[in-house]
This record gives C-alpha cells, sequence and structure tokens, in this order.
C-alpha cells in the first residue's frame, strides 16, 4: 500500500503507524490493513483495531481534501502474560487465569508461585497444575485465555462416633459360615457349633470415638474437624456393662447372643435334646436350641431364635427372630397345594439346610444349603440356594413370593416342574404407601401455601398490640407446618427411592441353569421359560422382564 509505513520504534516494544495522504493512490481499508498486519512479521503483538481504524480515517479525511499532513499512531505493543487468581468464597480452591503473551514474556512456574503467594494463596498449590497450564497456553495463540484450578484445600474429615463390635456372632451367621476341617477343604456338613454363651461372656465392646483430620484452605486457615460422639450402649435383656471396662458389654446371664439393630440381647435359652411325644410341645420365652429332631405334628413357639441341630418333619416352627434348622425339613402336602405339614414362621430370617413340603413364612431372608422342592416361600427379603457368596444349589417346583433376588445354581427342573416367583406384593405395599404419602403431601402443600398467604396479608396490616400475641402464635404455628412440610417431602423422596431400588433388585439368577416351566412375575409384567438355558439371569428394567446370559 502507498502512502503506509509500519515499523517499531526505538524500543523495539511498540509498533508505530505511519500514513502519508500525499502518497495514497486510494483511501486505505482499515479492515484490509489490519489482515496485512496480522499476516506479517507483527502477528504475534497486540494491534489495536480501533487505532488503525482512527488513524486510517484521518488520513483518508486528509486524502480526501488534499491535505498531505502525515498521521502517525502506536497502533500495537509487545504485551507480556496476564496473570489473575480467582479464590471463591469458601477458600477451597484457587484458579489461575493465564492471557498468553502477545510476542511477551511467558511467566515460569517459580514466578506463578511467587505471585500466588503474593496474593494469599499459601497451601495446597500444585506445580505439576501449574506447569501444564502454561504448556498449554505456550501452544495457543496470542491472548487466548486458559483458566484451571491451581490449589486445592483439605477439608475436614470429621470422626466417626463409636463402633459397636460384635465380639460372639449371631446363631444364623454361625450356620451360614462353613467351618473349615482342614484348613484346605470346606464341608458343608462341618456348620460349627451353634454357640450359647456363658454369663460374664464377652459379648460386644464399643471402640472409642476418632478426633477426625483437621483440614486447611488454601489461604492456609486451618479448619478443625468436628469430633466423633460417644454413643451410648443399647444395652438388650441379658446384658450388662463390665465393671472394669465402660466400653465392654457382657453377658449378664447365659443364653444365645442376638445382635440385632446395634443393640445386644442375651436371649434366655431352653436346650434339650429332641422334640417330640415324649417332650411335649413348647412354648418359651426366650430362644430354644434344639440339640436333636423335631418330630412330626410337634409345635415349637418361641419369642427368640430357634435353632434345630437335626431334622423337622411336618412340625410347626413359630420364632419372634430367626429360624435355624441345620440338617433339614420336610412335610407333606396335600392335592390341592394348599396346606403343608411343616411349617416355619419367623419374624426374622429362615435357614434350612434342606427341605420338601415346607411351608415358609418370614420378614427376612430365606436361605438353603443345597435344596428345596414343592414348598410355598414368603419372605420380605432374599431367597438364596447354596453358599451364600456362590449359591449353587436347587430350587424347584415351587411357589414363591419374595422382595428381592431368588438366587440359585440350578432354578427348575429338567421335568419341567412348574417354579413360581411373584414379587409383586412387596412392590404393591411400597406403591400404596408411596400413593398416600403424595396424597397427603399434596394436601399439606395446599394448606401451607394458604397458611403463608394469610400470614402474608396480616403482617401488610397494622396489627394491634393485643393481637400481636395472637399473630406470633400463627407465626410459630406456620413454621412448624413447614418443617412437617420438609420432612413429608425427604420421606416422599425416599418412597420414590424405594420403589425405583425394588425394581432394580428383583431378579431371578441361576448360577448353572435354568430350565423350562420357571416364570417370574411383577403385577401384570409376567417372563417364563419356554427352553433350556445355561447362567443365567432375568431382571426387570423399564417395565419389562429382560433375559440375558451370565458371561465371566
Amino acid at each position: 500500500m502507498n502512502g503506509v509505513s509500519v515499523d517499531f520504534d526505538n524500543t523495539k516494544n511498540y509498533v508505530e503507524l505511519t500514513l502519508s495522504p500525499a502518497e495514497f493512490d486510494n483511501e486505505i481499508n482499515a479492515k484490509a490493513l489490519c489482515s496485512s498486519l496480522r499476516e506479517g512479521q507483527y502477528k504475534s503483538l497486540y494491534i489495536s483495531e480501533s487505532t488503525v481504524k482512527a488513524a486510517c480515517d484521518k488520513a483518508n479525511h486528509f486524502f480526501k481534501t488534499q491535505d498531505g499532513t502525515q498521521v502517525t499512531e502506536r497502533i500495537g505493543e509487545r504485551r507480556n502474560a496476564e496473570v489473575e487468581f480467582r479464590i471463591p468464597e469458601d477458600g477451597m480452591s484457587a484458579s489461575l487465569v493465564l492471557t498468553a503473551p502477545f510476542g511477551g514474556k511467558m511467566p515460569t512456574a517459580e514466578t506463578i508461585l511467587a505471585l500466588a503467594n503474593k496474593n494469599g494463596i499459601r497451601r495446597g498449590v500444585s506445580i505439576k497444575r501449574i506447569t501444564a497450564l502454561l504448556e498449554e497456553s505456550a501452544k495457543g495463540t496470542p491472548g487466548n485465555i486458559v483458566e484451571r484450578e491451581i490449589a486445592r484445600g483439605l477439608p475436614p474429615r470429621d470422626g466417626k462416633s463409636s463402633r459397636f463390635i460384635p465380639l460372639v456372632p449371631n446363631a444364623l451367621e454361625r450356620v451360614l459360615r462353613p467351618q473349615s476341617n482342614d484348613g484346605k477343604r470346606v464341608d458343608m456338613r462341618n456348620l460349627g457349633e451353634v454357640i450359647c454363651v456363658k454369663a460374664n461372656t464377652e459379648v460386644l465392646r464399643r471402640t472409642p470415638p476418632t478426633q477426625g483430620r483437621n483440614g486447611f484452605d488454601v489461604r492456609g486457615n486451618g479448619l478443625e474437624a468436628k469430633p466423633g460422639d460417644w454413643v451410648e450402649f443399647k444395652k438388650g435383656e441379658g446384658t450388662v456393662v463390665s465393671d472394669h471396662d465402660e466400653n465392654l458389654l457382657i453377658a449378664a446371664i447365659a443364653g444365645m447372643p442376638k445382635y440385632q439393630e446395634l443393640t445386644m440381647n442375651i436371649d434366655d435359652t431352653y436346650i434339650c435334646s429332641g422334640v417330640n411325644v415324649g417332650t411335649g410341645h413348647i412354648n418359651y420365652e426366650g430362644a430354644v436350641l434344639v440339640n436333636g429332631d423335631v418330630t412330626e405334628k410337634m409345635v415349637i413357639k418361641a419369642t427368640g431364635d430357634v435353632t434345630v441341630n437335626g431334622f423337622v418333619e411336618s412340625a410347626r416352627i413359630e420364632s419372634g427372630g430367626d429360624i435355624i434348622i441345620t440338617e433339614g425339613g420336610m412335610g407333606k402336602v396335600n392335592e390341592t397345594q394348599t396346606d403343608y405339614s411343616c411349617q416355619l414362621i419367623a419374624a426374622g430370617s429362615v435357614h434350612v439346610q434342606h427341605g420338601q413340603g415346607l411351608d415358609i413364612q418370614c420378614a427376612g431372608n430365606i436361605t438353603v444349603g443345597r435344596q428345596l422342592a414343592y414348598s410355598k416361600l414368603r419372605c420380605g427379603g432374599s431367597v438364596t440356594v447354596g453358599q451364600i457368596d456362590n449359591p449353587q444349589g436347587n430350587l424347584f417346583a415351587c411357589d414363591v413370593v419374595s422382595q428381592a433376588a431368588v438366587t440359585a445354581g440350578t432354578l427348575g427342573a429338567v421335568s419341567g416342574s412348574t417354579l413360581k416367583v411373584d414379587f409383586s406384593p412387596g412392590f404393591n405395599l411400597i406403591v400404596e404407601r408411596k400413593d398416600a404419602l403424595d396424597e397427603l403431601l399434596k394436601q399439606l402443600r395446599e394448606n401451607n401455601l394458604r397458611h403463608q398467604e394469610k400470614i402474608s396479608i396480616i403482617q401488610a396490616k397494622f396489627v394491634p398490640k393485643e393481637m400481636r400475641e395472637k399473630v406470633q402464635e400463627a407465626k410459630e404455628l406456620l413454621k412448624n407446618e413447614s418443617a412437617l412440610l420438609s420432612w413429608i417431602e425427604d420421606k416422599a423422596k425416599e418412597m420414590k427411592t424405594a420403589k425405583d431400588s425394588y425394581q432394580t433388585e428383583v431378579k431371578l439368577v441361576a448360577n448353572k441353569r435354568l430350565y423350562p416351566g420357571v416364570s417370574v412375575k411383577l403385577n401384570n409384567r409376567t417372563w417364563r421359560s419356554e427352553r433350556e438355558y445355561d447362567r443365567s439371569r432375568v431382571k426387570y428394567d423399564a417395565h419389562q422382564w429382560h433375559f440375558e446370559p451370565i458371561v465371566n
């Protein structure tokens, strides 16, 4: 371009533009001039487009008025990188905002570290992060802005409250954990001795709370951790605090230990060598331990656990805790499969080594050691046939109502005998509770909104002195109502989560084989096995049952 001269000043830090209107052929286009500057030796420098345009407009005016006065302007410069630090209000992190230089200098990591310290960032700074940010910025174009976190505080970790460690296992835990007979092989018949503790036996230890770990923010301020709390013993029946150790609970009587919901109970235990016509029925306030068989038509009722180290045949056992049968159970079933001669009813869980013709009802889980057939199962938890960690047992020709997974090695039989599994009752109970809670929540929200509007109207008006106390009482009632509403909303969220979790957790798992005749149901959604499958599972997702093979 004639009449246009661009050069550095004497310091080589600034770019000067000289326009000579007397030498122009045409008016100078400011945009074209800026584009040529970006492509030449000045492309890495900062060029002010507004200054270039102002100089061009002035020179073009002189050109049109035939005024030969030169126009000289400083239009660009070298600029070093710009550094800015940002710290959020909580001070738990710090970010570096780095603007790439225009032909100037890039700071070193040590310089950034010094500047950070000067800006109050004294702890949690990462040299590695700073170096990575500098490398990223160096690869970018001049003026490119990069923001990255370079420092982090350490939030305090609050201490943990006291924990309770059972020193003796529950009977069911012992039974479900087979004992090794030689240190190598595990014999499923060796289930260990079902324990009864003697008086003064140590049964529960309380660990002291931890102090937690203090933290800090990026400014170097210490953040104090909240120490854990001492949790008081929930002394159950038959236990006392040790005289020589306040963190130790001991048995006050001889009996069967039962640890549940952070409470250790020692159930007064009735021990007998068998239940038959000679002993008569048993009805006991406490736990019952039978070291022998329970014969036909006998009845055992206990408020605690019932443990049978033997076989149960066509008997009725009712327990306020768990029912544990270390061998097996057998009963007779009528032709319509409505009447079972062997009934096991428990408020807790039920374990039987193997069984046939059983009517099992419990609020907890049902575990079977080897095989269960021709039985009716109703439980509030899961059904597992085989070892807990790797169920390989057989389940067939049963009618099952469960509220969690049904797992076995083999589901169904080669003969195609019917195995029905229904997950509907537990789900419907959750839905019913959820609907009732949602309806209550709707009414509370409407009432709360109406009350808030009324209080707002009252507050906007003049309240006589004699009525102010009544207004204050109304405000307190509204506050309490709002707190109740918040609590109900949390419960409604929990119920929704429970509903979603239920649908995720219900499934059939066959670790060896799934035979024809197996059906699973959740209300009007059903799935039925029409052929034989290898290892597989059937799960519920998106309102449908889905079959999928198990692949290691």
